[in-house]
């Protein structure tokens, strides 16, 4: 599998409104862009820091695993994504080390990435994505 990088840091909120108060005001990061990602019931908004994101996740649904994921735990980090070469090949090769995965085939995300989560038993508590963008 071939790691490039951390593609972002995906960050649990209720509002993303409220919460770039903090991100563009108190610090400075500039809004890339908000989008809705039906599929997975959310509303995403990226903000770059260096060669990474910052993503707040806005769920907009009560039934989304992001509004899931707040009722449980509160706002606050919900998983850091790794960026990879191939998606398949990295999937294909965890499931063959018995890594557990939440999804064994990818999904669409946000701004055009393929995506894959892995199960945060198999990452000593940490939800883990992979990411394949053609381009960023």
């Amino acid at each position: 599998m071939n790691i490039k990088n951390i593609d972002h840091i995906g960050i649990a909120v209720t509002s993303i409104q409220e919460s770039l108060s903090f991100w563009q005001a108190s610090l400075g990061i500039e809004l890339h862009g908000t989008q809705e990602v039906p599929e997975q019931k959310l509303r995403t908004a990226f903000l770059p820091v260096g060669d990474t994101e910052i993503e707040l996740l806005e769920s907009t649904s009560p039934d989304s695993s992001v509004a899931k994921f707040i009722e449980k735990h509160g706002e606050g980090l919900h998983h850091i994504a790794i960026r990879v070469d191939d998606i398949d090949a990295a999937l294909a090769e965890l499931k063959a080390k018995g890594i557990k995965l939440i999804d064994e085939t990818p999904r669409n995300g946000a701004g055009g990435a393929r995506i894959a989560f892995v199960h945060p038993k198999a990452t000593h508590g940490v939800l883990l994505e992979l990411c394949e963008r053609k381009q960023k």
